[in-house]
């Protein structure tokens, strides 16, 4: 119970990594507050999780600094205090880069890369206000140095956390906050069956480039997030890990013309 006191805010949390973090952190005994836009998943998720002492939810768009902000302000208004940050919320569109309207850009750009610029200003205001450091979590993926076409905005937005990353743990690395990402491979959430796994074909494929020979389990990532935000991983920041079961090691591939 290494994290045992600590007060947390998820975003993305109503399903999939976002709730698997939520549910270990409570595990180790940390008091997580956490949000989503999907107001009846969210409060699906709070109900199968249980624990009123130590739960709170906010509905709200993390692409909204306000809705951003009034999530960190729940946490200290419930809880005292803030310590950690998981920026998980995310959303992918398996699109022919062709075919991507400035509406979808906006949207993917929006959730996935600015959602978490918001998230890493509003945790480190409070946390420099508090003076006592803290961990800003952002959830990237392998697309941050994968490029898949079919994934353009998702690559794009994942790409561009890598930098948010690095800036902000060189920025606030006097402030003694640490800055960490997490970059899962295709862990079996349902937006992976949505945008990745379209067909049994897809699936086949995707398993052909991971060495693991299957997909993760959210539970595998949340105990990354769960150690980056101990003092185990006192002395990383500006890195991102990679749970993805081997898929950085092995190239893309392309089709091959007969000749």
């Amino acid at each position: 119970m290494k994290l045992n006191g600590k007060v947390a805010a998820i975003t993305g949390a109503a399903r999939g990594i976002g709730k698997a973090c939520a549910k270990r952190f409570l595990d180790d005994g940390v008091k997580v507050v956490i949000s989503d836009v999907d107001a009846d998943g969210l409060a699906a998720t709070a109900a199968e999780l249980g624990r009123p002492d130590a739960l709170r939810t906010v509905v709200g768009n993390v692409a909204k600094r306000a809705d951003v902000d009034k999530l960190v302000a729940t946490a200290v208004q419930e809880f005292g205090r803030f310590d950690i940050m998981v920026n998980n919320a995310g959303v992918a569109r398996n699109r022919d880069i062709l075919e991507i309207s400035e509406e979808e850009f906006d949207e993917i750009i929006g959730i996935n890369l600015k959602g978490a610029f918001f998230g890493v200003q509003a945790a480190a205001k409070q946390m420099i206000a508090q003076g006592g450091g803290g961990v800003i979590i952002n959830m990237s993926s392998v697309n941050a140095l994968l490029a898949i076409p079919a994934l353009a905005t998702y690559a794009m937005s994942k790409g561009g956390m890598k930098q948010l990353t690095s800036v902000a743990a060189v920025a606030l690395a006097p402030h003694n906050i640490r800055v960490v990402a997490v970059g899962p491979g295709t862990i079996l959430t349902d937006m992976v069956a949505s945008s990745i796994y379209t067909s049994e074909d897809a699936r086949k494929t995707v398993m052909s480039r991971t060495p693991a020979g299957r997909g993760g389990e959210p539970s595998e990532v949340a105990s990354v997030v769960a150690f980056l935000a101990s003092d185990d991983a006192s002395y990383i920041t500006g890195q991102t890990i990679y749970p993805d079961g081997g898929r950085l090691i092995l190239n893309y591939t392309v089709p091959v013309k007969d000749k």
